[in-house]
């Protein structure tokens, strides 16, 4: 156990290791500095640490909302959040210390992402959005979110002037809270993308750092951002052809319909509330983070799930290595 402190985690009902009539399953009382277990990808899953994680699976499927709150509570594990949001989080927590149990002398080099960047573009519109209309990127914001603290480390937000549509429609002023006289002052696409690339080059994003995008869901990047380096005639940046969708990672470690998705649904799913204003760019990275952070925090390893190939949109295997995104460069004009 390196040294560490055990604690019982009382489960009811739990016959793992029973010496008494008192049943208890072991886990450790914290984390082994913040590294991640040791699981060969050719684990046996027969190995007696997963049956017994196996059974205690079992026993906290049978907790009652307020058994799982106070087993949470016991470990200083986050308590707000639906049901089947704190089973996983006890489950996972579980599952993390028994592994860590197992860890081996030495020390395996962290493959995840030092820095996640929550991006999530706002755009012109026009209530219903005819098939026609031509969106183009109003807001460009980024929440620098630092994997191991698991805190926002910085902000990046411009406004962003179009060329098409250049009068913003009273129902897009209304819904993003962005002006014609903020639109108006900015600079406009390819200008602002310069000063992205800029300010995560002193972030020393994809050099010192491994990195990776995460947005909302699929059309920030695979709509949003490739419509406006059309129209701005610009090479789609590489740094951007890859991303993690939350809205996919959320379902799948979550276990829930696709519909149940929705930023302010995951928010309260997980027992929050909005922060801010919504359809303001950088208050919606900020909340995307927030639900990022929990995720961590409950045991997901956010990776990179979605990706453009050959101008479309396309899945990521989740058997795919973890590859950070390549330092950011300033994307080539088209001919």
């Amino acid at each position: 156990c390196l040294g560490m402190e055990r604690i019982s985690v009382e489960l009811p009902g739990c016959e793992a290791g029973q010496t008494s009539s008192k049943q208890h399953c072991q886990l450790d009382s914290q984390e082994t500095n913040g590294k991640k277990p040791i699981v060969s990808s050719t684990s046996d899953f027969s190995d007696p640490v997963y049956k017994e994680i196996a059974v205690t699976n079992g026993y906290i499927n049978r907790m009652s909302k307020e058994e799982l709150r106070a087993k949470l509570s016991e470990f200083k594990l986050e308590t707000r959040g639906v049901k089947d949001v704190l089973k996983k989080r006890l489950k996972n927590y579980y599952k993390k210390e028994k592994l860590t149990q197992q860890r081996e002398d030495g020390v395996i080099a962290d493959g995840y992402y030092d820095y996640i960047c929550v991006i999530d573009f706002e755009a012109t519109c026009e209530e219903g959005n005819p098939p026609e209309f031509t969106h183009e990127i109003i807001e460009f914001p980024i929440v620098l979110l630092n994997t191991h603290t698991l805190e926002i480390e910085d902000t990046f937000q411009q406004y962003v002037r179009p060329e098409i549509n250049t009068q913003l429609s009273d129902f897009c002023i209304s819904l993003t809270g962005i002006t014609q006289d903020m639109v108006d002052r900015a600079a406009t696409f390819p200008q602002v993308l310069r000063n992205v690339v800029e300010w995560m080059k002193l972030k020393e994003l994809g050099t010192t750092y491994k990195y990776s995008i995460l947005t909302d869901g699929s059309w920030d990047m695979s709509k949003f951002l490739n419509i406006q380096c059309q129209i701005s005639r610009l090479r789609y940046p590489s740094f951007a052809k890859k991303w993690i969708n939350i809205r996919k990672s959320y379902g799948n470690f979550y276990k829930v319909p696709r519909n149940q998705t929705k930023l302010t649904i995951m928010l309260e799913k997980l027992g929050m509330s909005y922060d801010g204003r919504p359809h303001s760019g950088l208050d919606d990275s900020k909340n995307i983070a927030r639900i990022a952070v929990r995720m961590l925090r409950d045991g997901c390893e956010l990776r990179v799930n979605e990706k453009m190939h050959g101008g479309q949109l396309t899945s990521v295997s989740s058997s795919s290595p973890v590859e950070g995104a390549p330092a950011p460069q300033m994307p080539h004009f088209r001919n």
